[in-house]
């Protein structure tokens, strides 16, 4: 690729109406982000590089990646400087953000780290992390745990911790997680330090919401021919973006609001209509379009089974959420269309990767819920049909993979494998439902011979 590298050198280089909202350089590390992912570039930071040039005020994040030192290095190749795309029909537009002014590599920058975590001048940590990773003895749990004894022990400043991942009550989980792993740690100030914890750090709930697929060689490709510059970390991502944050912090925080964030006192309907129907129907699209042969979202709105079944899902589930059903409704319109977006290419199998961690949140309440649920059924029938006793299918990856393997081995029959697939999952509860395991596994025929009956 016969461009010069992105960088602060080259940036003038790239049209005005495309750099970054603020001078970089005018920035310093004032957030620590934990995931340096697509994700968090193509989300959070682009919310927080707005809030710092509408407000004038330095807020630049210290990005940490917990296990990819060829991210760090290719974020410090480019002065941390990297193009987030709106993926929709035309000609592409990068633009270059700025907001992250730090890469560090959570084990090989601990000091760096440790450093950030203790100053007053970060006020903020933020964390995009998986469903796996709220585990207590998760390795980011205890750095973050660390930070936190570290600041307590040298001044005490306030922090917010702020969750931006798919989790139902995300800032409470990671809360309890981290003051179990604080209990349970040796330290002799452990007491004392989450007597601090409970007066001075607040780990708000959140709801996130852009749709970004994993970045592809071809995609790195588009972007540099179309900013004339070579972007070794591009992002792409659907137009859509949403950031629903509960306003209760410890300490002073950037004004994301200025970017569009929304702050309310309560995000629970906001966090329970997304996970079940956006990240709830993802989670379905995955398997029952692998199952018929789809590689991406927009290839399953294609067939003549998708959009019926995004909507008949959506009604489904819509009776177990707050609020009127007419918003739940309009809701899911939307759905349909940015689902429909052929320039997205989102992959089935990345999103159906991690189902033993995903589905329970996303599914599990409502088939407790509704005294019917067919396309509940339908949706866990695919992915039973997406495991089977040699691994998991459709290039799919787990981390109970093997475990998942085992229900099939030696079960007396498909009901049975479902049983115990559910048992496996934390819900033992639904596995003794004889009605559910039955309709489930009645529907696994059909998928088995890559058909999808709506």
């Amino acid at each position: 690729m016969g461009y010069a590298e992105l960088s602060l050198a080259t940036l003038d280089r790239v049209d005005e109406a495309r750099r970054p909202r603020i001078d970089p350089r005018l920035l310093r590390p004032r957030i620590v982000h934990v995931g340096l992912g697509a994700f968090h570039r193509a989300h959070q930071a682009l919310y927080t590089e707005e809030a710092a040039a509408r407000s004038g005020e330095p807020w630049g994040i210290a990005a940490v990646a917990p296990r990819s030192a060829a991210t760090v290095e290719a974020m410090r190749a480019q002065d941390c400087l990297y193009t987030v795309t709106d993926r929709a029909p035309g000609a592409l537009r990068p633009r270059v953000a700025g907001a992250i002014v730090e890469a560090l590599l959570m084990r090989g920058d601990g000091a760096r780290l440790r450093d950030l975590l203790r100053s007053e001048e970060v006020p903020v940590v933020t964390l995009t992390v998986t469903e796996k990773a709220y585990h207590r003895r998760a390795d980011v749990v205890g750095r973050l745990a660390g930070g936190l004894a570290g600041r307590y022990r040298h001044g005490g400043a306030p922090i917010s911790v702020v969750s931006c991942d798919n989790m139902a009550g995300n800032g409470r989980a990671l809360a309890t997680v981290v003051r179990d792993f604080v209990a349970a740690s040796p330290w002799p100030d452990r007491e004392r330090l989450l007597d601090w914890m409970a007066a001075s750090v607040a780990f708000p709930d959140t709801v996130v919401d852009r749709i970004v697929p994993a970045t592809t060689p071809g995609d790195q490709w588009e972007v540099s021919a179309a900013l004339g510059l070579r972007d070794a970390v591009p992002v792409l991502g659907e137009p859509y973006r949403q950031w629903v944050l509960e306003d209760r912090f410890a300490a002073t925080r950037p004004p994301w609001e200025l970017g569009g964030a929304v702050f309310v006192a309560d995000v629970t309907p906001y966090q329970l209509r997304k996970l079940r129907l956006l990240n709830g129907v993802h989670s379905a699209m995955a398997y029952l379009g692998s199952a018929a042969g789809c590689r991406t979202v927009a290839e399953v709105l294609e067939t003549g089974w998708g959009e019926r079944f995004v909507r008949a899902y959506g009604a489904e589930v819509a009776a177990t959420l707050p609020g009127p059903a007419p918003e739940a409704a309009v809701y899911v319109d939307r759905l349909v269309e940015r689902f429909r977006n052929p320039e997205l290419r989102h992959l089935l199998r990345q999103i159906g990767s991690d189902g033993s961690a995903k589905i329970p949140e996303r599914w599990f309440h409502p088939l407790r819920a509704l005294r019917s649920a067919p396309m509940l059924e339908l949706s866990l029938a695919a992915w039973v049909n997406a495991t089977g006793p040699d691994g998991l299918r459709f290039g799919m990856t787990d981390p109970q993979a093997q475990a998942l393997a085992g229900c099939h081995r030696g079960a007396a029959g498909p009901g049975e494998v479902v049983a115990r697939l559910l048992r496996l999952t934390g819900a033992p509860d639904l596995a003794e439902r004889a009605d559910l395991t039955a309709a489930v596994a009645a529907h696994l025929p059909a998928l088995r011979a890559g058909r999808v009956d709506v």
